[in-house]
């Protein structure tokens, strides 16, 4: 079959593309059991019900003396209370007596209570006399520095919620119920396939006519930060049958998302929309958006596919305009939101009439430098620390305006 240049015509908004692809969206339900060690980043697919209460037993907040408080009233630096200690009770240790009236436990924070004490004095509030006597120069109130039972989570506490992000801090609470697993979901498994006669693996001698893959590493870099796991599938050649051949390899493989790394653009080459409409359905081809026009999206099946243009820049930026919101949806994690600062243009910024731009800037000295410089560089991202949007009704905008910066 001879193909022959097919120029896009027809392009849909951004915002209407990025409509269509997380209606397509579903959050995965395979879940898994993972060691707690391994779980940061992950989300729960289950509530976490404590079993017992944390801490489990009253303990002292403070290094210091367990006393009954009401023998330490109206103790001052001029009138001392004298108490005489019975024990010392470390970290770990349990109290072997009871605190009387008159009587006192040295103990060491974290440490449990003694029965009859109801309260800690500070080490700094008191002076060791002698092996045996200790004065307490401030009065202290029943449960002043004691860590109740259950005062952290008690016992049939919800602690953590289906769908919650386990970040550190969660993860220290799961810890202290002593849970050494978690179920979680599955993340999206993401297959990378890069296209193109020209494309060659990085390590391998570069002939003439031929250009490194650079979209596996960015494609595969976004993936592994948005939740995602990817699998970089050899390069495919600019034939049918090429493609074909992989496509049914990496279905085989249950992908939840197929990305296509060129060959979405309009030359007799670019057959990622030929497989898509053999195989699946087409969804969109080409997005009134610079860069990143001849983007194609649909399904396999039930397996959502993107035909990423070639270019770097233009794969890249439509990576982080699509492909992230559709990974976040699967894995069950939050929208993405960038860090915006707004600063001033440095230059006049000239964008194209009718396609929703994105910009790749530096912020130097407050104001934002353009960095683009075209599609295929990646340097117009490596270099930028983010990008601004200039909407597609907006063909100038003039040195000295405020503008919103979206980090990368």
């Amino acid at each position: 079959m001879t193909l022959k240049m097919r120029p896009i015509r027809d392009t849909i908004p951004m915002d209407e593309a990025l409509r269509i692809v997380t209606d397509t969206a579903h959050p995965l339900t395979r879940t898994h059991h993972v060691p707690l060690e391994k779980s940061s980043g992950l989300v729960l697919a289950t509530d976490i019900i404590a079993a017992q209460d944390v801490p489990p037993f009253d303990r002292a907040a403070m290094d210091g003396y367990a006393v009954l408080a009401n023998d330490t009233f109206s103790a001052s630096r001029q009138t001392p209370k004298s108490l005489r200690c019975i024990e010392t009770v470390h970290t770990g240790n349990i109290p072997t007596k009871q605190v009387g009236t008159g009587e006192c436990t040295e103990i060491a924070t974290g440490a449990p209570m003694p029965e009859g004490a109801d309260a800690v004095v500070m080490v700094e509030e008191t002076e060791r006399t002698n092996n045996s006597t200790v004065d307490i120069f401030k009065p202290v109130h029943p449960k002043q520095h004691i860590g109740r039972r259950g005062a952290d989570i008690a016992i049939t506490q919800k602690v953590l919620g289906q769908g919650d992000l386990l970040t550190p801090s969660r993860l220290g609470a799961i810890a202290a119920l002593g849970i050494p697993n978690v179920e979680v979901y599955d993340r999206p498994h993401v297959a990378l396939l890069s296209t193109g006669n020209e494309i060659v693996e990085p390590g391998k001698p570069l002939e003439p006519g031929h250009i490194y893959d650079i979209n596996r590493f960015t494609l595969g870099s976004i993936v592994g930060i948005h939740g995602g796991v990817s699998t970089a599938y050899p390069v495919a050649t600019d034939s049918l049958k090429s493609l074909g051949d992989a496509v049914d390899t990496i279905l085989k493989n249950k992908t939840d998302i197929l990305v296509f790394s060129g060959g979405s653009s309009v030359g007799e080459k670019d057959l990622t929309l030929d497989i898509l409409q053999e195989k699946g359905e087409v969804l969109f081809h080409g997005i009134s958006v610079k860069p990143g026009k001849p983007t194609v999206f649909g399904h396999i099946g039930s397996t959502p596919v993107f035909g990423m243009p070639g270019y770097p820049t233009s794969c890249l930026s439509n990576a982080y305009m699509l492909l992230v919101p559709l990974l976040r949806i699967m894995a069950h994690l939050p929208p993405y939101q960038s860090r915006t600062v707004t600063v001033p243009t440095a230059q006049r910024l000239v964008s194209t009439t009718g396609r929703h731009q994105f910009y790749t800037v530096r912020v130097v000295d407050g104001a934002a430098v353009g960095a683009f410089k075209a599609s295929g560089d990646i340097t117009s991202m490596s270099q930028a620390d983010g990008y601004i949007e200039i909407p597609a009704q907006t063909d100038i905008i003039e040195k000295g305006e405020p503008v919103d910066v979206k980090l990368f």
